[in-house]
């Protein structure tokens, strides 16, 4: 069995963060591990505390992993400050954590910030350049490339300028743009693919990015093409989004349960 590693935050809510990321593993038949680098105190309607893991304490935690249960798949998510960020760059350099999947996490669905400013830099400077898959959803993606984006053609652009930083691919979600379709749009050094999906009508959105960005871990842990990859995830995504359970009063969780073949 294949391994899958989370860096990221704890929700306590269940929806988002290392909860959904291990579901989500668990879903994709790979075997999820962890290094929690803060705690939430959050629910549906938002993020009420944060405390952050000593850099100390994570450090050792992937250190741990890195010598008895090393991953095939990597992804990191809520990193809430510079520390952290470079703490975290630093030993997925140093560990040869494959398949990494950076998935730029700065805002949670409800608005409330997971993210300090002087962070924001340091994602795309240290991490950018080391990711096999960057995921940004609209709003991500215009502070790593420092440009305004407001349309789809805008999102190639940006996905462009992020390979251009390093990442060897870009997902750059559209999810934010109006239309009653979504198109996400994948960019290489050497190809351009959207995926297109139904717009689905619905506040329970809370952890698609950490889901997604899961999906693509573990689809990079069992191998395939990348474009195989990224259309199987946003999939599961957009199923789990139809069939979410409607938990909560807030920006309820998806269905982590959906199929992941169809």
């Amino acid at each position: 069995m294949k391994i899958a590693l989370t860096i990221a935050g704890s929700d306590s809510g269940g929806g988002a963060g290392i909860q959904a990321d291990l579901k989500t593993f668990h879903q994709f038949g790979v075997f999820g591990t962890s290094v929690v680098v803060a705690i939430t105190a959050q629910n549906t309607r938002g993020v009420r505390a944060v405390h952050t893991v000593p850099v100390d304490t994570v450090r050792a935690q992937m250190a741990a992993l890195a010598e008895d249960l090393p991953p095939s798949g990597t992804k990191t998510g809520m990193l809430a400050t510079r520390e952290l960020v470079e703490a975290v760059a630093d030993g997925i350099r140093t560990h040869g954590f494959p398949g990494y999947v950076l998935d730029p996490v700065m805002v949670a669905t409800s608005g409330d910030r997971l993210l300090d400013r002087d962070a924001e830099r340091s994602i795309a400077e240290r991490l950018v350049p080391l990711a096999t898959v960057v995921t940004p959803n609209l709003d991500e993606a215009r502070i790593l490339v420092e440009r305004d984006l407001r349309t789809h053609e805008d999102l190639e652009a940006a996905g462009r300028a992020l390979v251009g930083m390093g990442a060897k691919a870009a997902l750059v979600k559209g999810g934010h743009l109006e239309g009653t379709e979504v198109i996400d749009v994948l960019v290489t050094a050497t190809a351009v693919r959207a995926f297109r999906h139904t717009r689905v009508n619905t506040t329970s959105t809370h952890g698609t990015g950490c889901t997604l960005s899961a999906a693509i871990a573990a689809g990079l842990a069992r191998g395939g093409s990348l474009e195989h990859i990224v259309g199987r995830a946003l999939d599961f995504v957009h199923r789990a989004i139809q069939r979410a359970p409607g938990l909560g009063s807030g920006h309820g969780p998806l269905n982590h349960f959906v199929d992941t073949s169809k």
